[in-house]
């Protein structure tokens, strides 16, 4: 038996700001990217797993050492996904553990804090397009009978779509339909982002008209 369990708690440590320094943080620009490293190794690792998959016969022909680096890389992204990224990018945080009944309890923490949304967009487009690779390469791999690749393959959907199903579960709730969810979370990216293209401002230069005016 297992349970969900939503908790809406901190998920690091006290973010109080230090008294005297809120004029000062008040005045300070907005930083687009706050953790630009840790939004950097969110696509990394996933990232170098695809393009090793996909260039893996260019540097060596031996399919086991192409498996060891491509898995080596998926585990590297599943943990760093799972206990870094998520935490620090969108507040987000799932886990998993047995009490001493032997009752194992899935928790899917939220962190009520302000996300900076260009991490939030890379978190959530890394975490959506590499399963979307990943079942393109299932196809390849199921109608090319190629089975060893297949395996890999499976390997890298399973850690995908694991980290994916916990943070939606961690966004919109652990009694939410997750079908309805992921579809109304994908139309919803894709709708910011047809908005964002509609309203950027036009980088063209314009010319100034002359006034008549000495």
């Amino acid at each position: 038996m297992s349970s969900a369990t939503v908790r809406n708690i901190p998920l690091l440590d006290d973010d109080t700001i230090p008294f005297g320094e809120e004029e000062e943080l008040r005045n300070t620009p907005p930083k687009k990217y706050t953790h630009p490293y840790v939004a950097f190794f969110h696509l990394f690792f996933r990232g170098m797993a695809v393009l090793v998959y996909i260039f893996c016969n260019w540097f060596s022909e031996s399919f086991i050492t192409s498996f060891v680096f491509v898995t080596l890389l998926l585990s590297a992204d599943f943990w760093t996904v799972k206990n870094i990224t998520g935490r620090l990018l969108v507040g987000l945080r799932w886990w998993n553990y047995v009490d001493d009944d032997g009752k194992s309890h899935w928790v899917f923490e939220s962190k009520q804090s302000k996300i900076n949304t260009n991490e939030a967009r890379v978190f959530w487009l890394g975490l959506i397009l590499c399963p979307a690779f990943w079942s393109l390469f299932f196809i390849f791999a199921f109608f090319g009978l190629k089975f060893k690749w297949l395996l890999l393959v499976m390997i890298a959907l399973s850690l995908n779509t694991a980290n994916l199903y916990g943070y939606i579960k961690c966004n919109y709730g652990a009694s939410t339909d997750l079908n309805s969810a992921a579809t109304d979370f994908v139309k919803s990216q894709i709708f910011k982002g047809a908005v964002d293209i509609m309203t950027k401002p036009s980088s063209q230069p314009t010319t100034a008209k002359p006034t008549g005016i000495v």
